[in-house]
């Protein structure tokens, strides 16, 4: 069976997310700036109506961060009735992935946990790594909760 992969790129990697997560690419835009959140929660956007909450995907994965440019995208993704935008450094293309095709992810790549990856695929010469986006939206509310515990 395959799966449509939205891929987009961080740095000089590429990464995936699956077409059914993701509910629109957006050029970026105006942030409004939200008070005591995490470093990597930008703000929010009000798109078509709907205030979104912004996450800089370079800052969750603890990679340098670099100023916007015209090929930064805003991935507008959905996870269990919740929208939530993520800056990415571009947005590529489309690519249909076989569930064959995907490998377990190494322990680490560039610094990126490998808690926030589901796999690896390895197509015309390109690795893609695809990302779990349940634990980039709730590693630290899970962290938080084992330390209240």
């Amino acid at each position: 069976m395959e799966t449509k992969y939205i891929v987009f790129q961080l740095s000089d990697e590429e990464y995936g997310i699956s077409v059914n997560q993701v509910r629109s690419i957006e050029k970026i835009q105006h942030i409004t700036r939200v008070p005591r959140t995490s470093p990597y929660v930008k703000g929010v956007i009000n798109l078509r109506g709907v205030v979104t909450p912004i996450i800089d995907l370079r800052a969750r994965f603890g990679l340098e961060e670099l100023p916007y440019n015209d090929h930064t995208r805003i991935i507008i993704v959905s996870i269990d009735d919740v929208e939530v935008g993520l800056i990415v450094d571009a947005a590529n293309d489309v690519l249909d992935i076989a569930n064959d095709q995907i490998e377990p992810s190494p322990e680490v790549i560039e610094g990126v946990q490998v808690d926030y990856l589901s796999g690896v695929v390895k197509k015309n010469n390109r690795l893609i790594i695809l990302v779990n986006l349940k634990k980039i939206l709730t590693a630290n509310d899970e962290e938080e909760s084992k330390i209240d515990a």
